[in-house]
């Protein structure tokens, strides 16, 4: 299972404030609030035949970012950025997301159950999480793997598998039947992020669609997957939130969720030059595949 929220995991979203550029004279404006979606919408009533105006909830989306910090005092948290386009699932939602490949049992529990059993197992999931906690709002999510690692070359000799895209189709009519998200994850072994993610744009023109990104799989080294821990650098995350940021303005889409599975430090090289853009929202996932004990060591 994974879980991703905004604290200091989401590097960045934004370049300028929504609650400063309108072109509208607010004074004289009507202001209309969705509590579902954190979005003002603002109609001008000289204004029979504009359309609306639809700009983030900025007081909101403040007020529930220090709230996940526990209303930290240092300055340091949260991440100093400007505001995401309206309609950002982060950080009003929390996702709770089962992982893994419709063709394996070993590499998560997306495989393990047969789909019915699968969805009711995350949904009863999700309910424990609103039971500890209920003021979360909860967001159902399922991370595939659409490319995944291989220690064998294979006949591209890339060191990855490409599943047939009949397979994503499955979880996305999967993720339909209860309203939850999806993340293409992709391992790319020894071709690269940028001749793997085109492979998907089809499906990132969803509006429920985002990407994961693993640079344990990243084999920059030339090493086969499995041997050493592999690397991204800030330029490929860079590649991959420009791709998704293009994707969203062609299309009038939500921000994009990009997260990052960087399980250990050195995982992202040069991350100070991560770029950040308000249509789409970087997530540093810092976990892996493992037992608890593993992962709890690993956050002491």
């Amino acid at each position: 299972m994974i879980r991703l929220i905004p604290l200091s995991l989401v590097i960045a979203i934004g370049t300028t404030s929504f609650s400063s550029c309108l072109s509208v004279d607010s004074a004289r404006a009507e202001e209309v609030q969705n509590a579902d979606t954190n979005i003002v919408v603002i109609r001008h009533p000289d204004s029979v035949d504009a359309p609306a105006v639809a700009v983030l909830d900025t007081a909101a989306y403040d007020a529930k970012l220090i709230q996940m910090v526990n209303r930290d005092s240092s300055g340091k948290w949260p991440v100093k950025t400007a505001y995401p386009l309206p309609g950002a699932i982060l950080p009003f939602k929390t996702i709770i997301a089962y992982y893994g490949n419709l063709y394996s049992k070993q590499m998560g529990i997306l495989g393990e159950l047969p789909k019915k059993e699968m969805l009711a197992k995350l949904q009863s999931e999700i309910a424990k999480w609103k039971k500890a906690d209920s003021t979360l709002d909860l967001q159902p999510a399922l991370h595939y793997i659409a490319v995944t690692a291989q220690q064998s070359p294979g006949a591209a000799g890339k060191y990855r598998l490409r599943m047939p895209f009949k397979e994503l189709d499955k979880v996305i009519d999967m993720a339909k039947e209860i309203d939850a998200l999806v993340f293409i994850d992709i391992q790319v072994g020894l071709s690269t992020i940028q001749q793997e993610l085109p492979e998907f744009e089809k499906y990132l023109k969803m509006p429920n669609v985002h990407i994961g990104m693993d640079p344990e799989f990243s084999m920059k080294s030339g090493h086969a997957p499995g041997k050493v821990v592999g690397t991204y650098d800030a330029a490929d995350i860079n590649y991959v939130s420009d791709y998704l940021a293009k994707i969203v303005k062609e299309n009038n889409l939500p921000p994009k969720v990009l997260v990052v599975h960087r399980f250990t430090q050195k995982g992202v090289t040069n991350y100070k030059n991560i770029k950040t853009r308000p249509e789409v929202q970087v997530v540093m996932h810092m976990d892996g595949w493992g037992e608890p004990a593993r992962k709890i060591n690993t956050y002491k």
